[in-house]
């Protein structure tokens, strides 16, 4: 029987760390919006974190590949797992609430679901997958308002541009398994966020103009935290949590994030939330732990003990 990863209280401390300062993240972006443009904001961030990670590849010694083929693998991926996601995000926040923002957001995890049944025959859907994935579309339903979809104003667009980006952070995790798993992990994180960078900035500048870093002392921390932080930071914290808990382990965080966002959004932005989004956040929640499977197995195990 393979042994299952159980979960430390030093994997809980970093598990905490990584969902509040993820959490975080979508606080520190609106903050900087209010300055500088959605591809602006995701160009400093992809920058940053691109020369944070190539120093800790440096101080770590690890070989850099240099095989094109690789490079062409870190572009792809730094398209769908930053440059898509990033900028849908960001110009999402300008018009929803950075706490509504990250619910969507968690569905990234039904959406990985999905797609990795689609290209991997050892991740099919299962019947506890297919709950779990009724269930957090439901929970999504409920957090986006079906009413809010009938006029398909700003607000609605924003909220389908942010699920966009759920949905390209689920391809390049597929992705990143096909091609990407055998480097380490650093070494993935820095050519990905140098693909991204390759991308961002040209786009930045042709859409919105010159870069600048003269820029208001509350906008540099927010790109700052989001870009060094949130980023580069959270990348190595996120391959520390799966080395000690597994990656079926990890995908709690998504359940960590939303309400440290909301929280954040209330206490420093003033945000206040609808009920539907608190209710689709509930059901969601729900469906992650059902996809989890360990609350399922429990269950069925118990079950099977009562049974005897």
């Amino acid at each position: 029987m393979i042994e299952q990863k159980t979960i430390s209280a030093q994997a809980w401390i970093s598990l905490i760390a990584l969902g509040t300062i993820w959490g975080l993240s979508f606080v520190s972006v609106r903050i900087a919006l209010d300055e500088v443009g959605p591809l602006t904001s995701v160009a400093h961030r992809t920058f940053w974190a691109m020369l944070v990670l190539w120093m800790v590849v440096a101080v770590m010694r690890l070989p850099v590949p240099r095989a094109p083929g690789v490079w062409g693998a870190f572009l792809v991926m730094g398209l769908l797992n930053n440059v898509i996601p990033f900028s849908l995000m960001a110009w999402g926040q300008l018009h929803i609430e950075s706490g509504l923002t990250s619910i969507l957001n968690a569905s990234t995890a039904i959406f990985g679901v999905l797609v990795a049944a689609l290209f991997f025959a050892d991740e099919r859907l299962t019947r506890r997958k297919a709950l779990g994935v009724s269930i957090g579309f439901a929970g999504v339903a409920t957090a986006i308002g079906l009413e809010n979809l009938k006029n398909f104003d700003l607000r609605s667009l924003a909220q389908l541009a942010v699920l966009g980006g759920a949905i390209s952070y689920a391809l390049a995790g597929s992705w990143a398994r096909r091609h990407l798993s055998t480097l380490p992990p650093q070494v993935a994180a820095a050519g990905m966020l140098t693909g991204s960078t390759l991308i961002t900035v040209p786009l930045a500048l042709s859409v919105e103009g010159p870069i600048t870093l003269a820029l208001q002392p509350v906008t540099l921390l927010a790109i700052g935290y989001y870009a060094i932080v949130a980023t580069a930071g959270a990348y190595l914290l996120y391959y520390h949590v799966l080395r000690m808990a597994g990656s079926g382990n990890l995908m709690l965080v998504t359940l960590l994030v939303a309400p440290v966002a909301i929280l954040a959004g209330a206490l420093m932005l003033g945000e206040a939330l609808a009920p539907n989004a608190y209710a689709g956040f509930a059901l969601l929640a729900v469906g992650l732990v059902i996809l989890d499977g360990r609350l399922w197995t429990r269950l069925r195990a118990r079950r099977a003990h009562l049974a005897r």
